[in-house]
């Protein structure tokens, strides 16, 4: 069994239609990384030979709410994505990443693989894999304050006056624990080698339906991350917040917290879809990106 028939997944949109040429759009942080431009410029003679390109925003301001197209091509790294998915909002394409950042565990593809893949990407040789995403709301004194969509993470940050927090959380609104800690994530699988990995949580493949719940720095060394369903409803409530302990979702801070807030947590209805080529594979990236060693007599 392949990989692809192990992660499962669909074939693509465009192939279903009279007109095989995919709509594509360029998305990229030009602002933050210089190189992505030019680069943009060398593969779009290879990528219009293929495809229509029906948009170009390296600065994240095009809304893309009414912009008809069947997939999204970002260069970058993982935050580019991630900037992209909040750019999609509820109206999610399929994200085939080239990666010109770093670790690149979204963006795959380095620019060379790209060119090889992206002429069997647009004749339909590929799956579109859709994963999990989170809905964060906050309710303060049980009133919508915030919400926002996240793709990696919801993360519950102090500040200064640095001090550990006290950390409720609810599981479909039964206490599950309480935490003495710097800090809590709820992590989907997708961010599972992101924050979460750091703060000590496990990897899960990206496709599965669940979340890690990883404390940060626990008092109690007895507590460790937790996995559960991603069909649960998770609610988070610190008692005595310092003045700046806020929620943050996939890096951006979404608002600071009062003793009379609860954030919620929970399945969201859009997917992240990510375009998976062949000849790629899971524990193919995890060995490559972080560098698992294999047989250390080797060495």
């Amino acid at each position: 069994m392949t990989d692809q028939q192990q992660t499962g997944g669909t074939k693509p949109s465009w192939t279903n239609g009279t007109n095989s040429r995919p709509k594509v759009l360029l998305l990229g942080s030009g602002d933050r990384r210089p190189k992505i431009i030019p680069e943009s410029e060398r593969l779009l003679p290879l990528i219009e030979q293929h495809a229509d390109v029906v948009l170009v925003d390296f600065k994240y301001v095009e809304d893309l709410s009414c912009v008809m197209a069947d997939m999204a091509i970002v260069l970058g790294g993982d935050g580019s994505i991630l900037r992209a998915v909040r750019q999609m909002g509820s109206r999610q394409l399929p994200i085939l990443g080239v990666n010109l950042g770093d670790l690149g565990f979204l963006a795959d593809l380095q620019p060379e693989d790209f060119e090889q893949a992206f002429p069997d990407v647009c004749s339909g040789k590929c799956r579109i894999v859709e994963h999990l995403m989170l809905q964060c709301s906050v309710f303060r004194d049980n009133e919508p304050l915030a919400e926002r969509l996240g793709l990696n993470e919801t993360a519950i940050l102090g500040g200064p006056p640095y001090s550990m927090l006290e950390i409720e959380l609810y599981i479909d609104a039964l206490l599950a624990t309480s935490y003495s800690c710097d800090g809590l994530i709820i992590s989907t699988p997708v961010g599972s080698t992101a924050h979460s990995l750091s703060a000590g949580g496990p990897i899960l493949r990206k496709n599965l339906q669940a979340f890690v719940v990883s404390p940060i720095s626990p008092h109690t060394l007895t507590v460790r991350p937790v996995v559960d369903t991603a069909d649960r409803i998770y609610e988070i409530l610190v008692r005595e917040p310092s003045e700046s302990t806020s929620v943050v979702v996939d890096g951006q801070t979404l608002c600071q917290l009062t003793p009379q807030d609860r954030v919620r947590v929970e399945r969201a209805e859009p997917k992240f879809q990510l375009v998976e080529v062949q000849g790629r594979n899971y524990y193919q990236t995890l060995r490559e990106k972080l560098g698992w060693g294999g047989d250390l007599k080797k060495k």
